[in-house]
């Protein structure tokens, strides 16, 4: 079966993930010469490498095309199954990769929209297929037929002659089957059905409920005196906001996705500050559109799907096939690091309490505050204003400067507009790479800037897989929620900004660099706990002095980034890491809680089990949140990152070992960036993740270089 589909369609069977999970038993299906004609997405696109064409792609053809390719893929699924012939590698695996494929083109193309670019049309279709597609998953993962077949092959593989690729897809085949259930007794699948069911209908209810919550909590200021703070360009789109939401003359505050909110380093005024920081830690807790009873099954039925399975909880469930493997060794890396990261962090919040007394605050430190007077702090510290940085970093420049720029000295690789490929909104662009011999590698899309109708958060996923097989090239996208200035205006964004800009191209050069023959292993189909590795790498090339010197320039004059200013921002860069590093500690240990919970245990009130899990831990320190509440936690509930979200320092332990070793050899220089490619980026999940690394580094990597990376390894 296709990569996108059986992988993502499998992982999120077992994750409760947004993405593509099954097929019915409706085996009837339109007639294919009429649809064809009138739906785009019944056929290949004629476009290059397949790119879907969305001129021509319309929110009627989803539904009919899903359905057709879940009845295709299933009648497809069934002819491998009661094959009489005996199971062989070609007439069973092989001959499940090339499954699906209109199937896997139609949702590929459907959730990347729903996704970026949504409206209730698409949402209403989301909701009717999710329960079809967790049956159609379900049909294939629990056929006893097909897993027999996969089995036979699987304990004979040492004796068919099969190259390493070969015997790696047989291997992570008969894993997937089994952790989807493909064992158990036929009384255990009818209640794993009933249980995969529910999950996917709660997961879709969470996102969509999540979406309308983003809207709903946004906050109207009813004066242009309480923005004291930002920028007049700011203040602009603001009003621009709150005029298009039905409220001209007034001003509108949206809340990302996150606890804590850019706008909150600039807000002079401390009580707006503290509604906009309510406004989004309390989301979801009460009202029409409440998520905390969906968190609290979720975690439930997780548990007893676990249990099913032969699982203490969903957490030793989920980690198995991982790098991690163990709950145990994840507690044990966190829990490593929690006083170094503590000890940071209360320095840091008594130096932020010492500038609030020192500028006449007679409170204590909040939640709301930290941002606003840790940006005082830091102009003190490092005599680092954010406002004098904030013209060498416009949208632009940045991309193709600085990020375009590595692209091309660490891999050789150049991106030339598309203009001529149709796009799905007008902010979109299209891309093509290429390498340094002039062949064409890749179609890239570029989806920046925030809107309404796209989640929160910063993503890259597919429209079509690379696959030496089907000859398939990568089509990929990289998607973010930079907010876009006002019509005429440059966008600046921040550093923080800067860095996620490299760390999805990260993401997006793993798909487009992938040179594997199947598409179950191709690009970015690898474990949890190795998937954010090439993206934080690529992180760091953003600090990297010769690469800072070639974007960071001011946007009128086009003069490079004062060396003194560049000093500061660089010295700064440790700042406020005990904050950064201790709210996603607190994210990802409970999300390790609510996943560690046994099959017997009762339904939890979110609140309460989330202030405990940080008590167990040593992270409850009031004015430092965790970066995801449970609420609006999308990576843990709706997303596929259950049980996984500290696959983020997990893989940055890879990626940090990895740049420091990259320094040692030259840097910035085509010699060890490709090598990094050809070990790293190009095999996806052909080679076991740590062998991977090992073909790469030399070596399994050490935690030195993340405390250096974070610099906690003292506290300053």
């Amino acid at each position: 079966m296709h990569k996108h589909f059986l992988a993502i369609a499998i992982t999120a069977t077992l994750a409760g993930g947004l993405a593509v999970t099954g097929c019915s038993h409706n085996t009837s299906a339109p007639n294919a010469v009429t649809s064809q004609i009138s739906n785009p997405l019944l056929v290949p696109s004629t476009l290059q490498y397949q790119a879907p064409d969305f001129s021509q792609i319309k929110d009627e053809h989803f539904k009919p095309a899903l359905e057709q390719g879940i009845a295709e893929n299933y009648q497809e699924i069934l002819a491998i199954a009661n094959n009489p012939a005996a199971p062989t590698f070609d007439n069973t695996i092989v001959a499940m990769e090339k499954s699906g494929a209109l199937l896997t083109r139609a949702s590929s193309v459907f959730y990347n929209l729903v996704s970026s670019n949504s409206n209730p049309e698409l949402l209403n279709i989301q909701g009717e297929m999710a329960p079809k597609m967790a049956q159609h998953s379900d049909n294939i993962n629990l056929n006893p037929a097909l897993f027999a077949r996969i089995e036979a092959i699987y304990n004979n593989r040492a004796n068919l002659e099969l190259t390493p690729e070969q015997q790696r897809l047989v291997e992570v085949y008969h894993q997937r089957f089994i952790l989807a259930g493909a064992k158990l007794t036929d009384e255990q699948k009818l209640k794993i059905r009933a249980l995969n069911e529910e999950q996917s209908k709660l997961t879709n209810e969470f996102s969509q409920r999540l979406l309308r919550l983003t809207k709903e909590i946004a906050i109207l200021v009813d004066s242009k005196s309480e923005l004291a703070g930002l920028t007049e360009s700011e203040i602009t789109s603001a009003a621009n906001d709150a005029k298009a939401a039905g409220h001209e003359g007034k001003y509108l505050i949206n809340i990302t996705n996150t606890t804590r909110q850019p706008v909150l380093a600039s807000l002079e005024n401390r009580e707006l500050r503290q509604r906009i920081w309510e406004a989004s830690a309390n989301r979801g807790l009460t009202g029409e559109n409440e998520t905390a009873s969906l968190v609290a099954r979720l975690a439930q039925l997780r548990a007893e799907r676990a249990a099913l399975l032969g699982y203490d909880n969903w957490a030793s469930y989920r980690l198995a096939p991982q790098m991690a493997k163990t709950p145990e060794a994840v507690y044990s890396m966190f829990g490593s690091m929690v006083p170094a990261v503590v000890a940071n962090t209360e320095k840091e919040a008594a130096d932020i309490q010492a500038m609030i007394t020192k500028t006449g605050g007679k409170f204590e430190l909040a939640p709301w505050d930290w941002e606003f007077y840790a940006e005082k702090v830091r102009k003190e510290k490092f005599a680092l204003d954010a406002s004098s940085v904030r013209p060498y970093f416009e949208f632009n420049r940045v991309l193709e400067d600085g990020v375009f720029y590595t692209l091309k000295e660490l891999y050789g690789v150049t991106l030339k507009p598309r203009p001529d490929l149709p796009v799905y909104h007008p902010d979109v662009k299209a891309y093509e790479m290429f390498d340094a011999d002039g062949s064409s590698m890749a179609i890239f899309y570029a989806d920046y800037f925030a809107r309404e109708g796209k989640r929160g958060g910063a993503w890259m996923s597919s429209f079509v897989g690379q696959s030496f097989l089907e000859g398939t090239k990568p089509v990929v996208v990289n998607v973010m929620n930079i907010k876009k200035a006002p019509e005429g205006e440059p966008t600046f964004v921040s550093y923080d900004q800067v860095t996620t800009m490299f760390h999805e191209m990260g993401h997006g050069t793993h798909g487009m660099f992938s040179k594997v023959t199947y598409p179950s292993l191709a690009g970015t189909a690898v474990s949890r706990d190795f998937v954010e590795f090439p993206s934080t790498f690529e992180e760091d090339w953003a600090a990297h002095p010769k690469v800072l010197a070639n974007y960071a320039k001011h946007y009128e004059t086009g003069a490079p980034i004062p060396e003194e200013l560049l000093q500061k921002l660089l010295k700064s860069g440790s700042f406020n890491q005990g904050y950064d590093t201790l709210e996603y500690m607190a994210a990802a240990l409970v999300d390790m809680e609510w996943h560690s919970l046994s099959p017997d245990a009762p339904l939890q009130d979110v609140a309460t089990f989330e202030a405990n899990a940080l008590k167990k831990h040593g992270l409850n320190i009031t004015a430092v949140p965790p970066r995801y509440k449970s609420t609006y936690f999308a990576h843990a509930f709706p997303g596929g990152y259950s049980a996984s979200y500290y696959a983020y320092m997990w893989s940055e332990i890879l990626a940090a070992d990895a740049f420091a070793y990259v320094q040692t050899q030259g840097g910035l220089n085509r010699e060890i960036g490709m090598k990094y490619r050809k070990n790293i980026r190009e095999v996806g999940n052909s080679i076991a993740p740590m062998e991977a690394y090992k073909n790469f580094r030399g070596q399994e990597p050490t935690t030195e270089g993340l405390l250096n990376r974070r610099g906690l390894n003292t506290v300053n």
